[in-house]
Formats: C-alpha cells, structure tokens, sequence
C-alpha cells in the first residue's frame, strides 16, 4: 500500500510538472500585468509602453498597467523586475541603455544578461546627428572638415557621462579622429533648448523625440546612425551613406519579465506584443515620429544584447568617466 501510495504520489507530481506550464499558457494572465517603464511619463520610451499595453490589453483581456519609475538611468526600474515573482505579472520596458548601465553605475542590482527573459525588441530609434542651425555645415564631411582644422572648438550635448548620445559621439571621435569637447546636461530637453539656441554646436538626438525640430529646420540634421533614412527626414541620409558604417546609435525600446518567467507565458507574451506592435494605427504612429518597427524573437532579442554589452564593454575602456 505504502508503495502504491509512493507511485500514485510520483506520477502525480511528474503529471503536475508537465501540466503546469499547460495551465499557465491557457490561463494566463487572469489578473492585471504591470508594466514598469525607467522613465517619466510623456517621453519616448513610455510612448511606446502605453501603446503596446492597450493593444496587448485588447488581446489578453486583462488591464496592462503602465507604472513609471523613473530615476538612476532607468536602474530603479529594472531592479523592481529583476527582484518581482516570476509569473508574468511583473514586466518591463527598458531602453537601450539597459546594456550599459553596468559599465556606469558599479552598485548595480541586476545583470542585464541573467535577471530578465527577454521578450522582444519592439521598436528602434537610430540616433541622428544634428547641428545648430547657425553652424556653417550641411553634411558629415564639412562637419568633420571643421572638427580638425579646430581640434576641440566645437562642443556637443548629451544627458550625461556615459548616456547614449555621450558614448554615441565617443563612437564618431574614434571612428574619425576629431577631437569635440564635451558639455553634459542633466536631460534631453535641456541639450535640445541650449542646441536650439545655439549654446553648444552638436548633440546626437533620438529620432523619436526630436522630429518635430530636426523637420523644423530649428536644427540641421546632418546623418541618421541607422541602416536607413528615416520616413520624416527623407533627405538625411546614414551614416553608412556618408561613408562611416561603423557609426551607430539605436535608442531601442523592448519587453522583458524577470527571470524564471515560465516558458509558455514568455510565449503568449511575445506573440501578444509583436501583435500589438505591428497593429497598422501602432506602427504608422511610431513610424510617423522617426522610429521602426521591430518585433524580433525573444532568442533574437537575448542575442542581441548578448552583442551590445559585449561591444559597450570595449567602447567603456576607451572612456574615462568622471
């Protein structure tokens, strides 16, 4: 009987472990997800988060709650998912700078690479290189021109040491030689008011968020850090184009939940987001800012950012942080 008892027990338990990620897929979620974005509200990256959510929202039947955790380069944000229960109740939207987020702050809670299952890349914004309008250049090579006839003089904004938009133009000092000096700031609108008023000469700006003063002539658009011209700036053309493929700069936007996050709610996740992100009213709308619409696998997604840590690391050794 003991015996018996045993084998029922076992095959009950084996039964269980095979069924259980069955359940999850087919009942999943049956509560409200929470999306937690690392920036303010209105920006970008939380442009993107509330799009998808109500369309996955639409698709699930469950409310996909937006909550914005802004604060530490989005570090308070991933650190909230890495640590949150793995049942898909809990995820993320981070931006690009998730992958190099190690290299900046030391005390860092997570690992990009071993906290989250990622779950797809969802949308692309490629950096685009702008001047102040004054400045006497129209393209790259005149840019460059002026770079090395004044080693220095010319100045460029980001959002601070280590940011995206400073490691983007470290990238084209390396790639070229030039030599521009460097005036960080606390946030973009910031490097995009003293660059429309003519204060410092050049700032990588995200597509996204810029459009309406690169379309403006506020500022001069001189190249677009991505495999393509944008649909808003037809005319500007890549870097690849002006002569420098190895110049790129994705602000990217994906979807992660922590990791441990069972195999068949990944899933459903991941067809639920490429569904919402390819919705016609959901791509025309981030197409229409400058951006592209991805919605890769998540083996794709953990892939790639696989490469860009790996790549951050070598591009953080040619750069002393303050």
């Amino acid at each position: 009987m003991t015996h018996r008892f045993i084998r029922t027990a076992l095959a009950a338990s084996l039964w269980l472990g095979f069924a259980l990620p069955a359940i999850a897929q087919t009942t999943y979620p049956e509560k409200p997800v929470r999306i937690i974005v690392g920036y303010s509200a209105g920006g970008p990256t939380d442009a993107v988060a509330r799009l998808v959510a109500v369309k996955m929202q639409e698709r699930l039947g469950q409310p996909f709650i937006v909550d914005n955790r802004a604060g530490a380069g989005s570090n308070i944000a991933s650190e909230a998912v890495a640590a949150a229960a793995p049942d898909g109740y809990t995820l993320l939207i981070a931006a690009a700078p998730i992958t190099m987020n190690s290299y900046v702050y030391k005390n860092q809670k997570f690992n990009v690479e071993k906290s989250f299952e990622p779950i797809s890349k969802l949308s692309s914004a490629p950096g685009v290189l702008a001047v102040r309008s004054s400045l006497n250049v129209n393209s790259v090579a005149e840019l460059l021109d002026m770079a090395r006839k004044s080693p220095g003089k010319l100045t460029y904004g980001s959002t601070g040491q280590g940011g995206s938009q400073h490691m983007a133009t470290e990238l084209l000092q390396n790639l070229t030689g030039v030599k521009l000096t460097h005036v960080p700031y606390k946030g973009a609108a910031n490097v995009m008011g003293d660059l429309m008023g003519g204060t410092i000469d050049m700032a990588f700006m995200t597509a996204t968020s810029a459009m309406p003063h690169l379309q403006s002539g506020k500022i001069k658009p001189l190249a677009i850090a991505g495999p393509k011209r944008l649909a808003g700036l037809s005319k500007v053309p890549t870097f690849i184009e002006a002569g420098y493929p190895g110049m790129h700069s994705d602000s990217w936007n994906g979807l992660f939940a922590p990791a441990g996050t069972p195999a068949p709610i990944v899933k459903k996740l991941h067809e639920a987001a490429v569904a919402a992100i390819n919705s016609p009213d959901v791509k025309e709308k981030i197409e229409s800012q400058g951006g592209l619409v991805i919605g890769n696998t998540p083996e794709a997604f953990k892939a790639e950012i696989r490469e860009e840590v790996a790549a951050w690391a070598v591009q953080f050794k040619r750069v002393k942080l303050d």
